[in-house]
């Protein structure tokens, strides 16, 4: 089934927010799912397996070096899914 999530990543205590983010994108790409790159939050559109499992990946990949928040907001309903 196709899903589309919308997330939001935090790194909190970075100077360089970028560094995080851009391995949170790498990871889900890795995983074989669309990224849309916002300025306030991302757009992941693919199989929900791989949706789910990227997402999963990313968080538990990047909680062990940083300390983050994440928001997401998932549908099987949205457009693009």
């Amino acid at each position: 089934m196709k899903a589309q999530a919308e997330v939001s990543l935090y790194p909190l205590r970075e100077s360089n927010l970028a560094e995080p983010i851009n391995e949170f994108v790498e990871i889900l790409r890795n995983n074989k799912v669309d990224v849309r790159v916002g300025s306030m939050s991302s757009l992941v559109v693919g199989d929900s397996r791989n949706l789910f499992e990227g997402l999963r990946k990313a968080f538990e990949q990047l909680a062990e070096k940083y300390a983050i928040f994440m928001t997401l907001k998932i549908s099987n309903a949205c457009p693009d899914a």
